[in-house]
């Protein structure tokens, strides 16, 4: 999940003055290394953050072992929990290839060039071989254009740990055409590729399997996202597909969906604004298409006083990711940090946590779940770049076992 820490002025004035109903533990962040900014190969990007456009940085964990894709010095840094660079992965035409010819003996080194002249967004995750999948914008000459004017300009570069393959997955598979933007990849349980594409009224799944050749084309929009009952007529049901998650071990997808109700002004009979209703995850077989019974996902609340007059706002989270033993997370930014709710339906637990993180220092961030149910965040700072966890998995470990 990606986000420039730009509060919106209506979070601001809900975040003003607030006072929290009930305490939530804090789970205590550990910072494992932090890089300099520059141009060098140990070394992150020195960017404009206001710059228009997604930013181009990203990180993905898995085995303890850390992938940093840098998109505008073309690289891809593999490094151990100590910041120790395994591997570098970078672009024959970049600025990086210009620092490696320093070194000697490349072929028998940790620098692996690549040939594919693409630019990389920032998304990329990893399989139980190491497997390294990385988002590539391709050149302007090769992309396209598809009905009702959307474009197809991204594909998914797959590299060996060793660098000695590379080829691109399209839509079809191995060298298939573009995909129109890609919203977030992930690998399952099984080695397959599952990437989430934005359409022009929600999302596209393209499930992948182990061969890298399509399985499943899944278009999801609002238009065919299960509604629920409006008891009321007078109030119009808005509703917010706001992501679209695998699940790790079966073929199945988790739709996150929030409700809104039109609100209605007693005295003038007028729509005023909405009000948010409820969020409900919904899991989709992807083998079937049916949807199951969904789970309410309870909203973060925030009360403040105004006029002396307490009121209480209630927002939704965002959808971070899936474990492979069924945990849902779903996180939001505070005042002081983020707040996480972990929610297992199947054993009917929810558990709600803060992590503290001053947004003062911070420009941008990447958060990343990895399927043992750590979470892993990239912290874009004012002097260095930070790479952190937090181990939430020894806290689901725990209840567990209790």
């Amino acid at each position: 999940m990606k986000k420039i820490f730009l509060a919106t002025i209506i979070i601001s004035i809900i975040f003003s003055a607030c006072t929290r109903s009930n305490t939530i533990q804090s789970i205590s962040e550990t910072e494992l290394f932090s890089l300099e900014y520059g141009n060098f190969e140990e070394q992150i990007s020195v960017v404009d953050l206001n710059q228009i456009g997604d930013i181009r940085l990203g990180i993905s964990m898995r085995d303890g072992f850390f992938y940093i894709v840098d998109g505008y010095s073309k690289k891809i840094m593999e490094l151990n929990s100590y910041g120790d660079m395994l591997s570098l992965f970078y672009n024959e035409d970049s600025n990086t290839s210009d620092y490696i010819q320093r070194y000697d003996n490349l072929a028998e080194s940790i620098f692996h060039e690549i040939s594919y002249p693409f630019d990389y967004p920032g998304q990329i995750a990893l399989d139980s071989n190491k497997c390294i999948y990385t988002v590539c914008t391709i050149p302007r000459n090769r992309q396209e254009q598809g009905e009702g004017g959307i474009l197809y300009t991204q594909a998914v570069l797959r590299i060996s740990r060793d660098g000695s393959s590379v080829d691109y997955i399209g839509q079809q598979g191995p060298g298939g055409t573009p995909f129109p933007h890609i919203r977030k990849i992930y690998t399952t349980q099984k080695d397959e590729l599952v990437v989430v594409s934005n359409s022009l009224d929600g999302f596209i799944v393209y499930w992948f399997g182990t061969d890298g050749f399509l399985k499943y084309m899944i278009p999801i929009s609002n238009k065919n996202t299960p509604q629920i009952e409006n008891n009321n007529p007078e109030n119009e049901v808005y509703i917010t597909l706001e992501n679209v998650i695998p699940d790790l071990e079966e073929y199945r997808l988790y739709l996150k969906v929030d409700y809104y109700t039109s609100f209605v002004d007693e005295e003038s009979k007028v729509q005023s604004g909405i009000n948010f209703t409820q969020t409900l995850l919904w899991p989709l077989n992807c083998e079937t298409g049916i949807y199951g019974e969904p789970v309410s996902i309870p909203p973060y609340e925030e009360s403040i006083v105004v006029d002396y007059s307490k009121l209480t706002y209630k927002i939704p989270y965002d959808f971070l990711g899936v474990t492979n033993n069924g945990w849902k997370f779903f996180i939001i930014k505070t005042d002081t940090g983020f707040n996480v709710e972990m929610i297992q339906n199947e054993s009917q637990k929810i558990l709600h946590r803060h992590f503290d993180v001053s947004h003062n220092d911070n420009l941008f961030y990447d958060m990343t779940l990895s399927a043992d149910g750590i979470i892993t965040a990239l912290y874009i700072d004012k002097e260095k770049a930070r790479t952190v966890w937090y181990r939430t998995d020894t806290l689901i470990d725990a209840i567990l076992k209790n």
